[in-house]
Formats: C-alpha cells, sequence, structure tokens
C-alpha cells in the first residue's frame, strides 16, 4: 500500500522551511529524514557547533595577543572537555526542540529512515512506500573522502566525527586549507594542539581574493605549520600516530608528517546517491549533484532540489533563500529565478573573513570594466585601537558606475 501525500520534503535542514510553508498551508506532509538528529548539517555538524568551539579559540588567541594593547594575562586552564560538552548540549537541546515540534504536529509525518525512488513520485522507504504529488529533494552532503592510498586503514576525523572528541590531540594533521580546514585549523591550534594543514593548491582559501589567502597564511603561519602545493599519497597508522605522505607538485620531494590526529577536510559529497533519483527521472551532473534550472525545478515535472544537494553555493542562508524560491515557484503561476549573486559568507579564522559579490578575478572574466580599492583596518580608529596591523577591505567597482 503506498501512503499519498501533498508535498515530500526529502531533508531536514532548509527543508524545514518548505514542511513548515506545506504545514501551514494545511497541506499533508511527509518529512523523510533518517535521523535524530533534524536540523541538517548547518545545525549539527556545519556552522552552528563549530562555531561553538571557534569562539573558545577566539577568545583564547585575544588574550594570548593582548599584551600588544597593554593587558598581559596568563590562561590556567583550557577544558577541552567542558568545551566539547557545552556545544554537545546546546545542540542537543534544539534538536529534542525541532523533534518535539514535528511529532506533535498532526498534518506531518516523520519518516525515520533513509528513502529511496522506486518509481516516478514514489519512495520506498524503509518498509513503507510513500508518494507526493510534489517533492522537494533537500538531501544534502556528506565528507568527501579522497581515494588515498591507506585512508581506509586509518582512523581520521571529518567535519562530523571531529565533534565526538573527548580529548585534545596533542598534534593534528588536517588534509585541506578550505574554509572547514581553516576554521578547524584556528580551532585546535587555540586549544593547545601543534597543527599541521596540508593544501593541495597554492593557497589557502582559495575561493578568496589572492591578498587575503596570502595574508590568511601569513597570520596562521604564526601559530601552526602550513604546506601548500602538497599532495598527499599516502597515510599510515601505528601505535596510534598518524603518518601523512606529502609530496610538492612542482619539485615531487616528499616529506613525511606524524601527529596523533588526523582530519580530512577537503570537500563535501552529494547524499543523491543515497536516493536513487533516476528511478523518478531526476537528472545528476557528473559529480552526482542535483541538475535544478534558474527556478530550481529538476527534470522531472513537479520535483524540486535545492541545499547542498544542488552544485551552487554550501552555505546554509543560501539554501534557505533557495527554499523560499523553491516554495514559491512551487505554488506560483509567477515563477522567479534564484540570484545568488550578492550571497555573503564569512571565514571564521583568525584574522576573519567576510566576502560578497564577485572577486577582481570573476569581475575581470565577466568582462566589468573595473576599479579596485583598498583601505587598510589600521587606518580606521577601530582598527587603531585594537591594535590590529593586518586587516583591510577591498573593493571593487563598475568603472563608470561605481556599482559595487
Amino acid at each position: 500500500m503506498v501512503e499519498e501525500f501533498d508535498v515530500i520534503v526529502v531533508g531536514s535542514g532548509s527543508g524545514m522551511i518548505v514542511a513548515s510553508n506545506a504545514v501551514e498551508s494545511g497541506l499533508k506532509v511527509a518529512l523523510v529524514e533518517k535521523g535524530p538528529p533534524l536540523g541538517g548539517t548547518c545545525l549539527n555538524w556545519g556552522c552552528i557547533p563549530s562555531k561553538m568551539l571557534i569562539y573558545p579559540a577566539d577568545v583564547v588567541t585575544m588574550i594570548r595577543e593582548a599584551e600588544k594593547i597593554g593587558i598581559k594575562a596568563k590562561i590556567e586552564k583550557i577544558d577541552f572537555q567542558k568545551i566539547m560538552h557545552r556545544m554537545r548540549h546546546l545542540i542537543s537541546e534544539e534538536n529534542q526542540g525541532m523533534a518535539l515540534g514535528v511529532e506533535r504536529d498532526p498534518n506531518i509525518k516523520w519518516f525515520k529512515n533513509i528513502g529511496e525512488f522506486i518509481s516516478d513520485y514514489t519512495m520506498k522507504v524503509g518498509d513503507q512506500k510513500i508518494r507526493g504529488e510534489k517533492i522537494f529533494i533537500v538531501s544534502g552532503a556528506r565528507p568527501f573522502i579522497p581515494p588515498i592510498k591507506g585512508i581506509d586503514n586509518v582512523s581520521y576525523l571529518t567535519n562530523e566525527t571531529v565533534l565526538e572528541l573527548e580529548e585534545l590531540p596533542q598534534s593534528i594533521i588536517i588534509i585541506g586549507g578550505g574554509y572547514v580546514g581553516c576554521e578547524y585549523g584556528h580551532f585546535f591550534a587555540g586549544m593547545g594542539s601543534e597543527v599541521t594543514i596540508v593544501e593541495l593548491g597554492p593557497r589557502l582559501v582559495p575561493g578568496e581574493e589572492p591578498e587575503i589567502a596570502e595574508l590568511l597564511q601569513k597570520e596562521m603561519g604564526k601559530r601552526m605549520k602550513i604546506l601548500t602545493n602538497h599532495q598527499v599519497v599516502e597515510v599510515r597508522e601505528k601505535n596510534k600516530i598518524k603518518t601523512v605522505v606529502a609530496k610538492e607538485t612542482a619539485s615531487g620531494k616528499v616529506k613525511e608528517l606524524s601527529a596523533e590526529a588526523l582530519m580530512v577536510a577537503v570537500g563535501r559529497k552529494p547524499n543523491s546517491d543515497l536516493l536513487k533519483p533516476e528511478k523518478t527521472g531526476v537528472e545528476v551532473d557528473s559529480k552526482g549533484f542535483i541538475k535544478v534550472n534558474d527556478y530550481l525545478e529538476t527534470t522531472k515535472k513537479n520535483i524540486w532540489a535545492f541545499g547542498d544537494a544542488i552544485n551552487k553555493q554550501m552555505f546554509r542562508h543560501a539554501a534557505n533563500y533557495e527554499a523560499q524560491v523553491a516554495w514559491h515557484n512551487a505554488f506560483s503561476d509567477h515563477k522567479v529565478p534564484i540570484n545568488l549573486s550578492a550571497t555573503p559568507h564569512a571565514v571564521f579564522t583568525h584574522p576573519q573573513i567576510a566576502s560578497v559579490g564577485l572577486t577582481e578575478e570573476q569581475a575581470k572574466k565577466e568582462g566589468h570594466k573595473i576599479l579596485v580599492g583598498y583601505y587598510h583596518f589600521k587606518d580606521t580608529a577601530k582598527g587603531s585601537a585594537m591594535g590590529s596591523p593586518e586587516g583591510f577591505v577591498k573593493v571593487i567597482v563598475e568603472q563608470n558606475t561605481g556599482k559595487i
């Protein structure tokens, strides 16, 4: 027997926006989410728990650098377990509140399992079958683990499992110098670990302006070891010590690095393979991301996708915006396209990074005639007061109009 629903939502991150809108509209809703927990990557393994960990590292770094403004302080102890337990407790409270709200609502039925499509608009979830008139795929992504020699025989951390740590590793090697790798590098260095970041590319945070990446590497390099232009070709583990073999891309020279812990932070892969979307006519790209048009419609009518399931911008605020667009387009005759051109983002390292709009390189590639301006934080009253000589703002504007 197949149970019929007006709306099926696959995923409980930004998908909860659609589920909530559907319930408020009086529709019968199915939520497919293996959980608990509810809330998706951001709440459980991403931006929220990581910031709860990074803030203590910010405080530690501030105290350590306070002498430059006349304050000499000593940190007596960093209680790593308390920091981790606090994070998990706060996340658990949020999870419990969400679960209670879903379970009490008579218009939404929570299917606590991984769902997969078996035919058009029809899913099998555990031993149950459900069908939806409209389906929203918000299935998210999981850590991508590269095919490094020996990786299957080594215990390593990801952005998910790192949150389970009870003891601070004395040393840690982080493979990947993107947002996640750099943020956790800052965290572990702040806690007192000896940190090494190994990045394949020529610079950290490759999506940022070169000047920003250069400054970040200079400042983070004061507190940890950073190897760019190095490819990890092998990992080993003996007596709980991890060894990373890294080859310099230009010279081919090989280095062996050892640490108590290893973290892999080289990107995300979509969960769409678990859904078997092809069985309902939904196509994916070569990397497994679900194909959508500018209206977030998939290749199958009445099925939409957004968030980390599509290859756009993997930020929760972007996914929340996409959720509203997808909902509007599903129930309106006047469809609107998504516009992510002004999506802001931040990187919570030390120093922190914030960015919005096109980079200088992107603007030039798009054929814009531009002017580029800089202003250093130290030249502002606030920057001078804080004793922060390293910060700056870079602005790219159209030459003729001044448009940012």
